[in-house]
């Protein structure tokens, strides 16, 4: 069995969605073969909490304006560190990066196969690495000059 084609519409609307935030390492996985209560998953992160929230905002705001889409459950909203938005066919959780390294939801979906995404959102694969390591340079830098 694999991902619907109502599915794959619902991934990739809410990747562009996730990808016009600025969310980081935007991914998509078929795990019909392996759950029965979804199709899919899309994982995407950010740096900050409020980030977390615009990119969810956003998902939900396209997904309900293009496909008329609307979530069964939203969850995590309270202290937006990881917010999930169920939609019956697809599940999209929403990181902070911080929790998107603890977690490595990657991990548990690996061997489940990708979906194709937007070009927007490939290419916002390795931006978390990208961005702790500026985030890094920038401490440092603050550092001498404090020192």
């Amino acid at each position: 069995m694999t991902a619907t084609d109502r599915s794959t519409e619902l991934i990739n609307v809410a990747a562009q969605a996730a990808a016009d935030k600025l969310a980081h390492d935007i991914i998509a996985y078929d795990v019909s073969d392996v759950l029965s209560i979804t199709d899919a998953f899309l994982l995407a992160s950010a740096p900050n909490d409020r980030q977390v929230k615009s990119i969810v905002d956003e998902i939900e705001e396209q997904l309900n304006k293009q496909l008329g889409a609307k979530p069964v459950r939203r969850e995590g909203d309270r202290d937006a560190r990881w917010i999930l938005l169920d939609y019956v066919d697809i599940v999209v959780h929403v990181q902070h990066s911080e929790e998107r390294v603890f977690y490595a939801l990657e991990r548990l979906w690996k061997d489940c196969p990708e979906i194709a995404l937007p070009e927007d959102a490939k290419a916002t694969r390795g931006k978390a690495a990208e961005h702790a390591e500026q985030r890094a340079a920038e401490e440092a830098d603050l550092d001498g000059e404090l020192g």
